[in-house]
């Protein structure tokens, strides 16, 4: 973590002194922002970071997607983005295998690659190993740490006993398989917790209740569920409140839209776990930009979380991280 903060540190030094010149560059840069999808509250909380860094920098900053999470929808979007020729990419890859590819086209024309929020191969990059370790840089959640969270949060909600599961959307995804990986390497430090199979519901929330309903059945002394992500988490709950367990199976959800508010004080979620989608997209300009000018950038930039309840969601401090619709 104290890499972290002070990579984040360096950059915002970083990115006054670049702010300050800004006016003076002879060539105005465009960057184009490619998210994971066009219309979920995390990416347009993103754009608006990234848009904000662009206005400061006199950037031209371009945001082009699909309208779902899928690698088929996203590759032809990419595809376009490369051939308009921008000064930089800024992408949230929809699978860590299958865009590694398609992102090769970029980097091999001469277009600098920063993954955000998601990534390809490892993550690892700029270290001269593996196929995957071209971007110059990845901007995101510390999922492994969000993952973590999560089980600390979930295991006080169930007073550190029972048996909890992963509600998941589909291997390959490399933020979800991380705040999964996460959540079991804290999970492993509570001998009075079991975590049971994880299930994966293919982002299709109807799917995920079904299964809710089917581990209860199968174990009626479930008592938690991590949503890792939020059609996972809002499914899983809505198959809690199905099975009328509402308030004895408890519910943490990763992502936190403007609607987890209702949900929360109607107690059907617990727990969310907010990421900081404006910084990604801030730092992920001014990382672009900040190599486009001659600057040498971190490899690996980590954002933070804001854990939220029914006990401070109504804190302003605390509202202030929910995502934009």
């Amino acid at each position: 973590m104290k890499k972290i903060v002070a990579a984040l540190a360096a950059l915002a030094v970083g990115a006054t002194v670049l702010i300050a010149p800004a006016q003076a560059q002879d060539k105005k840069y465009t960057i184009a922002l490619i998210p994971g999808l066009t219309t979920d509250g995390f990416y347009i909380t993103m754009r608006k970071g990234a848009q904000a860094a662009a206005d400061a920098l006199g950037v031209n900053l371009v945001f082009q997607g699909a309208p779902e999470f899928n690698p088929v929808t996203q590759v032809p979007v990419l595809d376009a983005v490369i051939a308009k020729k921008p000064d930089a990419i800024l992408i949230a890859p929809t699978d860590k295998v299958q865009l590694v590819e398609p992102l090769r086209k970029a980097n091999d024309a001469g277009i600098p690659v920063i993954t955000v929020d998601t990534f390809i191969g490892t993550g690892s990059y700029q270290t001269g190993a593996g196929d995957a370790d071209f971007p110059l840089a990845y901007i995101a959640s510390d999922n492994v740490l969000g993952g973590e969270i999560a089980a600390r949060a979930l295991a006080t909600a169930i007073g550190d006993k029972g048996k909890v599961y992963v509600s998941n959307v589909k291997p390959g995804i490399s933020t979800t398989d991380q705040r999964e990986e996460g959540f079991k390497k804290e999970m492993a430090k509570h001998s009075g917790i079991t975590v049971l199979e994880t299930q994966f519901n293919d982002d299709d929330a109807n799917k995920a209740a079904s299964q809710l309903q089917a581990v209860f059945a199968r174990n009626p002394d479930l008592v938690g569920v991590f949503g890792a992500n939020l059609f996972s988490a809002l499914g899983a709950a809505n198959g809690v409140k199905q099975a009328g367990q509402t308030g004895t199976v408890k519910v943490v959800a990763f992502d936190a839209p403007t609607s987890i508010v209702d949900n929360i004080n109607t107690g059907l979620v617990d727990v969310a776990i907010a990421q900081h989608p404006a910084e990604i997209g801030y730092f992920g300009v001014v990382s672009a930009y900040a190599h486009l000018t001659g600057h040498s950038i971190p490899v690996s930039i980590g954002t933070g979380f804001t854990i939220m309840d029914k006990s401070n969601i109504a804190d302003p401090n605390i509202s202030k991280y929910l995502y934009s619709e």
